[in-house]
């Protein structure tokens, strides 16, 4: 009998393992194709002037938090979508991701004005005045497109939360096979149109978005895939009771997202007065580092579908089987990603620069990035099966305490006070970060084995959930 338990235990964790991995594999292309865009765009600036290249990567600190943050919020229509292909009930799903739309546009119109608005903060932080100027008519590009990328996501979550990633796989590298020459036209002046540089390069992200969004409505309009679903059956306004709904579960999963990215960009305004070795080499260690992040990042998305699905299908003991398995993949990862970052940790920073003194100091840097990948790992998988779990407000406050009352603060006291010590400088930063990192991912698997357990017991094994 245990040896039936036992082989009966391998076929699930055979089978739920690769329907994970089939799942992630292009949802890990889909954001390296996002990534890649931030190096066009980086690269092409690059080769006009260094104005047009700090446009960029200052413009990007905005950006690209904001981006995280409407991502975020609409990843619950992901989480709902996947809890009703579970249970069967793929016939809500229409109305649900109406209103999901409904609720992109209005959070992408806004984050839109956001970006229009910046310009006081780049005063408030000494910006050079044309500096500022070129920086404003990039993010003024880029903002353009984001109310197309919120209603983006939305549809992205009903192709997801369905486990049909291939097709925003293939969508995202459209969008960069359009990146390319949309920036070389624009930011060098070709085909007839001025040379704008670095707001070139916004302009073509923003039509790279709008894009994608004419790409996912066809996708979804021609392909029988999505039938069931009935997404154009009707029109449906706002459903105000719906939005608020959807907010208050979404909300959180934002606000966690542009905590984290925005503590990295803090951290780099922090180290900015110690000298450009020590911005350089913290800039090389964290390009890298966010590569790598792109991988458990999308294991987190694909574990929140496989914990929704299991959910819906099969009840509370399976959705937390699909949590572990999954934390099990992103800690494998983290081996080998901290291996090749303490292996080569003489070599990656070759990739950027020349400059010895960078080299040096990146690689001294690359150890902690390498020791941090376990802790990242964890509470990336976490955060992935709470919101597979809908569980999005706790793990918010979690993550706010962790990174912003634990992981910061202890980065700015080891890297700029002699409290504990001479000041460490950007070590201190990365150290903190590993300690910021770890609280998180105690707190959030903590709380991951709090809610799987009382799920457990208030449901018996093999009995569906239904999730509304």
């Amino acid at each position: 009998m245990t040896r039936r338990k036992s082989a009966t235990y391998r076929r699930r964790s055979v089978t739920e393992l690769r329907s994970l991995i089939w799942l992630a594999l292009p949802i890990i292309a889909a954001q390296m194709a996002h990534t890649l865009l931030g190096f066009v765009d980086t690269a092409m600036a690059g080769r006009v002037s260094a104005l047009d290249l700090a446009a960029v990567a200052l413009g990007n600190s905005f950006w690209v938090p904001t981006f995280l943050f409407l991502t975020g919020i609409l990843m619950i229509v992901t989480s709902k979508v996947a809890a009703n292909n579970g249970s069967g009930h793929n016939e809500r799903s229409g109305a649900l991701v109406r209103q999901g739309g409904w609720l992109g546009v209005i959070i992408g119109t806004l984050c839109c004005g956001f970006l229009f608005s910046v310009e006081p903060i780049l005063h408030w932080m000494d910006v050079q005045p044309e500096l500022t100027e070129i920086t404003m008519g990039y993010l003024k590009g880029v903002a353009l497109g984001f109310p197309a990328v919120a209603l983006y996501q939305a549809l992205r979550g009903l192709s997801d939360g369905l486990s049909q990633t291939k097709p925003t796989m293939l969508i995202g590298f459209l969008g960069l096979a359009l990146n390319v020459p949309a920036n070389y036209i624009l930011v060098y002046g070709k085909l007839g149109f001025p040379a704008m540089g670095a707001v070139g390069c916004g302009y073509a992200t923003a039509l790279v978005m709008w894009f994608m969004l004419g790409c996912m409505l066809v996708y979804l309009k021609r392909s029988s895939l999505y039938n069931s679903i009935r997404l154009f059956e009707r029109f449906d306004w706002p459903n105000w009771p719906e939005q608020r709904h959807l907010l208050g579960l979404g909300l959180p999963i934002g606000i966690a997202l542009f905590a984290e990215t925005s503590m990295f960009c803090l951290i780099a305004l922090l180290i900015g007065g110690l000298g450009a070795v020590v911005v350089a080499s913290h800039q090389v260690a964290l390009n890298f580092s966010s590569l790598t992040f792109m991988v458990p990042f999308s294991l987190g998305l694909a574990i929140t579908v496989r914990v929704g699905h299991n959910l819906g299908l099969n009840g509370a003991r399976a959705g937390l089987f699909a949590a572990k398995m999954g934390m099990g993949v992103a800690l494998a990862f983290a081996c080998i990603a901290a291996a090749i970052m303490f292996g080569f940790a003489d070599w990656i920073p070759l990739l950027y620069t020349n400059d010895q003194a960078v080299i040096s100091l990146a690689a001294q840097l690359f150890v902690y990035a390498a020791i941090y990948q376990f802790s990242d790992a964890i509470q990336v998988a976490c955060a992935g099966a709470l919101r597979g779990y809908q569980d999005t407000r706790l793990p918010m406050l979690l993550t706010l305490i962790a990174y912003w009352l634990i992981g910061l603060p202890s980065g700015y006291v080891l890297g700029l006070t002699d409290l504990l010590g001479p000041a460490r400088g950007p070590a201190g930063f990365w150290q903190g970060l590993i300690i910021g990192l770890t609280a998180a991912a105690l707190f959030l698997g903590v709380r991951l084995a709090y809610v799987g357990a009382g799920r457990k017991r208030n449901q018996p094994y093999g009995v569906a959930g239904k999730i509304q």
